[in-house]
């Protein structure tokens, strides 16, 4: 019987390994040859975990019997540790479990093979939602990564084959005049900045790359944050249909808005909830921003406060912008870049100055944005748009697109 389950899976990992390119690969690719014993691949729908999954397996040094691809969804009636114990007795070595979050009470299945069984496990899903929900104690044996969409850094090297090297934020904030020289010489174009605003646009999901077609690519992403919504969300929470209507709504309202400082008597009444739904209406935007869909930008003065109202709240990235919002107001589009840039860092909203991070006050604007608001302000910047190369306190936009 295991031999038969085994066999089917086989024939569907196959079919998907014929189709795999493995010259193009993201920035996270190298983490899965981590030794780790589990390893978890989190992030959003369409940042590419699957292909690198599959790119991974294509090109590790094992013998086909020693090496398994499964997506969740293809479980049928069938136990997770058997399967995995099906594939130990066949001397198997590393079994891959793509979108974990479609199978029930995954965790405690997991936490059997690991304490069971000795093989390596990489588990993706598609976002820290389903670990995030996760009840059993994964956390003293599962290293988990979270991963981001494509940098602008990324797009460059898809577009081009130029394999740039990311900057941490200290040389950019030290060193961003020649930092950018050296980019510039290295891009040999007129200017960087159509590439740029192409970024903005349609290159923070990697599945462009299949068609390069805008229309069909902003299609597909409507499809997949729709997916995020419909059944990703539901699968890990208690949430009624009627809620999904809520959070395509709170999309909607946030478009209208330059950015979105919420008025949370206003948000309730445009998402149809009752006026004292403080703390339910807080759970959807975590939700929402656990999801990738949203980021929540808390008040620098009460970062650490629980149930606190985002002084700011955007859309994940540029590209949802285009996708969901009828028109683009430019402002908005610089800030939500800059923003999904620093997603792994903690990013808030000063009094003065658009964002702090890191202790640095940051004003995002236009090639005219001056110094003027925040120009008494120690460790200050100003980042504008529209400039190849800055100058002193004055950072080009495009360069945070190389943080990774």
């Amino acid at each position: 019987l295991g031999e038969i389950m085994l066999n089917r899976f086989r024939t569907f990992q196959n079919a998907l390994l014929k189709k795999i390119d493995t010259s193009k690969k993201r920035y996270f690719y190298n983490e899965l040859e981590n030794d780790e014993k589990l390893l978890a691949i989190l992030g959003a729908r369409g940042v590419g975990k699957t292909t690198a999954l599959l790119q991974y397996l294509t090109e590790l040094n094992l013998n086909p019997n020693e090496k398994l691809y499964i997506s969740a969804d293809w479980i049928d009636g069938e136990r997770l540790f058997d399967i995995a114990e099906a594939f130990y007795k066949e001397e198997g070595k590393l079994l891959i479990i793509d979108e974990i979050h479609k199978y029930p009470n995954f965790e405690k299945e997991l936490k059997m093979i690991y304490d069971i069984l000795d093989i390596r496990v990489i588990v993706s899903g598609s976002s820290a939602l389903s670990i995030n929900h996760s009840k059993a104690d994964l956390s003293r044996r599962m290293l988990l990564k979270e991963v981001k969409g494509m940098s602008f850094r990324e797009f460059l090297k898809f577009k081009y084959g130029l394999d740039f090297k990311s900057v941490s934020f200290e040389e950019i904030i030290d060193n961003h005049v020649n930092i950018a020289y050296e980019i510039l010489n290295q891009i040999k174009k007129p200017s960087i900045l159509p590439d740029f605003k192409e970024y903005l646009e349609i290159g923070y999901y990697p599945f462009f790359f299949q068609n390069k077609d805008k229309e069909s690519y902003l299609l597909k992403l409507k499809e997949t944050i729709n997916v995020i919504l419909e059944v990703d969300i539901p699968a890990v929470s208690n949430i009624k249909f009627n809620t999904i209507r809520k959070f395509k709504k709170l999309i909607e309202y946030i478009c209208t808005s330059h950015p979105f400082k919420p008025n949370m008597q206003e948000l309730l009444f445009k998402i149809d909830m009752p006026k004292t739904a403080y703390a339910e209406a807080y759970n959807y935007l975590e939700l929402l921003q656990q999801a990738k869909v949203l980021r929540l930008i808390k008040s620098a003065d009460k970062k650490d406060a629980i149930l606190t109202k985002p002084e700011k709240i955007y859309l994940n990235n540029t590209n949802l912008h285009f996708c969901y919002c009828d028109t683009q107001e430019i402002g908005s589009i610089r800030e939500v870049f800059f923003v999904s840039m620093f997603d792994c860092f903690k990013i808030y909203a000063p009094k003065k100055g658009d964002f702090v991070v890191n202790g640095y006050i940051f004003e995002i604007g236009g090639k005219n944005k001056t110094k003027k608001q925040i120009k008494e302000i120690e460790n200050s910047f100003v980042v504008r748009d529209d400039m190849e190369i800055g100058s002193n306190r004055i950072i080009p936009l495009w360069l945070f697109g190389f943080l990774y």
